[in-house]
């Protein structure tokens, strides 16, 4: 019986995941980006059951250590094989052959159990405008190349986006934040390497308000140097905002690397606790064999991943779809 229900449940919830409006070249680039993980996942898969002909207790155990080392990452890990137990106990029998569609239908079950809605994508309120997002996350994550996609991505919907180049640290991140202005076409407030960031955040937000822009994305420094002064700068620029746009922020993205894998999970609980962080993206799942990280932290931090980068190209940063993941995950 549980499992008829489980099936009746995964079918309704995969209806809708194919009912919704999501072409098929973007299914093969998502497909194509989570190729390596898939590949590494069931290549150790295949070899943990060789020889068995049933789901049992040493199957379970050898799948819990390829869950944990494909960066799922333990608590996680150990709800999966919780949910899997149950499933051999109710089934009674369950076959080496059944495996992955149970591990399908484990893992989205999990995932919609935890995380509200299939996809999470910024729905821009018509009454609020500008719709201020600021961007954090360490260097090197991606962070400004997310920053123009989702540039990019806006203004294909026909809003009008102004960039504010608040990284004064580096001022390869202003000249970065600059190239992808020019490359999309949008507005960029920047001032000169050293700058008072939260000065930048405020001239932007200024800026953008003068033009009647519909959203501004506001880039910050990616220094997790310690989190005392990470929380003092964020919250500095908070406030400047404030006196602009008066509940600016309207959202805080966290940009986490997939490929560093568990540093992603630590970069997370760093920036958590320094900040309100709303929303995560993470990034460079298409060179990475670490793809199971975004099941973990989608499961482990109440705060949905909105995005998932699968590729360099400017289409390439997707909106996270759980059932969609899962289903390219296991394909």
């Amino acid at each position: 019986m549980f499992f008829k229900t489980y099936s009746s449940f995964y079918t309704l919830l995969t209806m809708s995941f194919f009912k919704k409006i999501f072409s098929s070249e973007k299914k093969e680039i998502l497909d194509k980006g989570l190729e390596k993980s898939k590949t590494n996942f069931f290549s150790k898969l295949t070899k943990a059951v060789a020889g068995k002909s049933k789901v049992d207790d040493e199957v379970l155990d050898n799948l819990e250590e390829i869950l944990v080392a494909s960066d799922v990452g333990v608590s996680t890990t150990l709800k999966i094989i919780t949910r899997i137990e149950k499933r051999v106990a109710s089934d009674k029998y369950l076959g080496i052959s059944e495996l992955n569609q149970i591990l399908r239908e484990e893992i989205a079950g999990l995932l919609s159990e935890t995380n509200t809605g299939e996809s999470s994508e910024f729905i821009i309120p018509v009454d609020v405008k500008p719709y201020v997002i600021m961007v954090v996350g360490v260097n090197g994550v991606g962070k400004t190349t997310t920053i123009g996609k989702l540039a990019y991505q806006f203004k294909k919907q026909g809003y009008k986006v102004v960039l504010g180049a608040a990284d004064t640290f580096r001022a390869a991140a202003i000249d970065q934040l600059q190239i992808w202005a020019d490359r999309v076409g949008v507005p960029i407030v920047r001032q000169e390497m050293g700058s008072d960031p939260a000065s930048v955040a405020f001239d932007t937000l200024q800026s953008a308000v003068a033009q009647k822009a519909d959203i501004v994305i506001i880039d910050t420094a990616g220094r997790l140097h310690n989190k005392i002064n990470l929380m003092n700068e964020l919250s500095k620029v908070k406030r400047v905002m404030q006196k602009v746009v008066a509940d600016a922020p309207h959202d805080v993205l966290l940009v986490l690397d997939g490929s560093t894998g568990q540093n992603a999970f630590e970069q997370a609980k760093q920036f958590t606790a320094a900040t309100e962080v709303s929303c995560l993206a993470v990034t460079k799942l298409d060179g990475t064999a670490k793809g199971g990280v975004v099941i973990g932290i989608s499961d482990q931090f109440q705060i949905p991943v909105k995005y998932i980068g699968v590729g360099e190209g400017i289409e390439d940063l997707q909106v996270f779809n759980k059932l969609e993941f899962v289903d390219s995950f296991f394909k």
